[in-house]
């Protein structure tokens, strides 16, 4: 009987202790696993989204929110990235980027025969203002759109060939192992914690004056203010370690460059959708 209770009472023990084990395991991934281990980013494409919504016509707003079936822009922001896991899309994945080489512009360079953002933004404008489309097409042409402009703003996102957009650039981030596309993907806006609203919240207000000039700039003019901002994002310690002075130097950067993919997002629909 003594046996029997004494193994009883050594199993109880032991189920207790790993028990503890699970729960102090569970902790410690959720507590210590790096935000920017994860994959503008999510946060990023949402605050584009966000701040689109803000400045759209009414009417266009209204149209949005039939079509997307009450979802909103911000929520539908990441769906490019969600399918990259259905080969049906594969045709899809050169839209994310465009690789110009310093000194050059869009026009004068080696185009991807399989297409690139440019290519990929006008296509979906060209389609929607045409029209006549069935409603899951022309759902899914407007979620393509709002994750492109998002992309287009990221500046490794118009990016060198020879390291695949900053890929290739390995780098410390805040002591650990990433590469400077990620970190300007989702490292910055993720070490900060905001959620997208907060960020969105957070981001200088334009006026009238700025907002005209911002959606009726060309997109060339956006490929090229990316490209003017290489010389400084590329400035790296010689160990290519970066943590807080990086970021200091480039969040006003991050936000502005939101900002402004937010702004001529609502440009673009409110002239897709605001034609008669």
């Amino acid at each position: 009987m003594c046996v029997y209770f004494c193994l009883f009472d050594v199993q109880l023990t032991a189920m207790k202790f790993l028990n503890q084990i699970l729960r102090i395991t569970f902790f410690v991934n959720i507590v210590f696993t790096p935000l920017w281990g994860l994959s503008w980013g999510q946060t990023g494409h949402r605050v584009v989204g966000e701040i689109a919504t803000r400045y759209l016509a009414p009417e266009v707003k209204e149209k949005l929110h039939e079509l997307l079936e009450g979802q909103s822009l911000a929520v539908v922001s990441n769906w490019m990235d969600d399918i990259k896991s259905d080969q049906r899309y594969d045709s899809l994945r050169p839209w994310h980027y465009v690789s110009i080489p310093d000194g050059k512009a869009y026009e004068a360079s080696v185009k991807n025969p399989k297409g690139d953002i440019v290519k990929g933004i006008n296509v979906c404008i060209e389609k929607l203002k045409e029209g006549g489309l069935d409603k899951n097409a022309e759902r899914e042409l407007v979620k393509i759109l709002v994750h492109l402009m998002g992309d287009i703003h990221q500046p490794f996102h118009v990016g060198r060939k020879e390291d695949r957009g900053g890929n290739d650039v390995k780098v410390k981030w805040f002591w650990s192992s990433s590469n400077l596309h990620r970190v300007w993907d989702s490292g910055m806006i993720d070490s900060k914690n905001y959620s997208y609203t907060e960020l969105a919240n957070a981001l200088y207000v334009p006026n009238e004056e700025e907002i005209e000039k911002w959606q009726h700039d060309s997109m060339n003019k956006w490929i090229r203010e990316c490209m003017q901002l290489r010389p400084a994002i590329y400035d790296l310690p010689a160990d290519n370690e970066i943590n807080y002075a990086y970021r200091y130097a480039h969040w006003d950067t991050v936000k502005m460059q939101l900002l402004k993919g937010g702004i001529r997002l609502a440009g673009v629909l409110n002239q897709i959708y605001g034609q008669s």
